[in-house]
């Protein structure tokens, strides 16, 4: 086996684990949940350090990674709000729109401008922490420890703001590159 495919191994692997974080959502073991939702949380950081380490960094990876972040937390927040309702209903559907939103845009502009690569904003990436803060929180509350409510509060309305921000954020960045192109203009 050649290492440098490992990265994407563990990416795939970080894919698989949403069966049984779903499944175990689906029966409220929150705290099993939350063991498997760490484990991929490690192996998000392993597959990152190891392709960063040794650059084994390859175009399927570049869709792996990503695909595997936003099918654990797409799932949990799903599971979270709509199934086992420990976060409000509305923060799903933010989440999953803002998402919709994002690669709608990214694949329009790549169909009607020009190739595209995925970078992720600043805002984008304080907005997955919070996702992540807030999932790992909810777990901690309804297994573990009661956490005070009002740390919940501000992390459910961290997500809130930094989904909106991130959202609109891509899409006034994409939407001023896309008219520069279109016009010609070097960036």
């Amino acid at each position: 086996m050649n290492l440098s495919y490992l990265p994407n191994i563990i990416s795939g692997l970080r894919i698989l684990l949403v069966i049984p974080l779903v499944m175990l959502l689906a029966r409220a073991e929150l705290g099993a949940a939350l063991a498997v939702f760490a484990l991929a949380g490690f192996s998000d950081g392993l597959d990152g350090y190891l392709a960063r380490r040794y650059g084994w960094f390859t175009k399927l990876g570049g869709w792996l990674d990503p695909i595997a972040d936003k099918a654990m937390l797409v799932s949990t927040y799903v599971m979270l709000g709509w199934w086992l309702h420990l976060i409000p209903i509305w923060l799903p559907a933010l989440v999953i729109l803002r998402d919709v939103v994002i690669v709608t845009g990214g694949l329009v502009y790549y169909l009607w401008v020009e190739k595209v690569e995925a970078e992720p904003s600043w805002p984008s990436k304080i907005n997955t922490v919070m996702q992540i803060l807030l999932v790992m929180a909810v777990m901690v509350d309804h297994s573990l420890m009661v956490l005070p409510a009002a740390l919940l509060d501000v992390l459910v309305y961290g997500v809130l703001a930094t989904t909106v921000l991130s959202g609109a954020g891509y899409v006034w960045v994409w939407s001023r590159r896309a008219v520069h192109a279109k016009r010609g203009i070097v960036r």
